[in-house]
């Protein structure tokens, strides 16, 4: 059964592809020069989905990436009195 769940739209319709808690799912979406890495995974020791967000290098992979962070759901009720 699928714990992560992914769906991509381009010209040539909809892919959608399931991910494992051992497996995870990730996806770089890109152009030439700039792209970005979202991949979600389990986090065995904290108990809980991980998401990491990093900007790429794009199809041409000139450029280093950079970690924009790494979060899970407690992320999205900070700053907010949660």
């Amino acid at each position: 059964m699928a714990h992560f769940y992914g769906d991509l739209q381009g010209c040539r319709g909809a892919a959608t592809r399931m991910g494992t808690k051992n497996s995870g799912i990730s996806a770089h979406v890109r152009g030439w020069d700039f792209g970005v890495r979202v991949s979600v995974r389990w986090d065995e020791e904290k108990q809980r989905d991980m998401a990491s967000v990093r900007l790429t290098g794009g199809s041409n992979g000139h450029h280093g990436g950079r970690c924009l962070g790494e979060y899970t759901v407690d992320d999205l009720f900070k700053g907010k009195g949660e």
